[in-house]
């Protein structure tokens, strides 16, 4: 089920963000970005809904997920 941002505090926001940047790797090409670019991009991706939060109600957690 997919939820909005402005559902979850802006911690558990800032800490799903950073879980998802750390579950998604690390290569980002022949640039390095610090976490808080990183974080800026997911929310841009989340801004243009290619990113969306989804909530799992068997397990009662939140993951970001890429849309595709």
């Amino acid at each position: 089920m997919e939820i909005p941002a402005n559902m979850l505090s802006k911690q558990a926001l800032d800490q799903l963000i950073e879980d998802f940047i750390l579950r998604e790797g690390t290569d980002y090409g022949h640039s390095e970005y610090t976490l808080e670019q990183k974080k800026q991009q997911v929310i841009n991706q989340m801004k243009a809904k290619h990113v969306i939060i989804s909530y799992d109600p068997e397990t009662e957690s939140c993951t970001l997920i890429k849309k595709y």
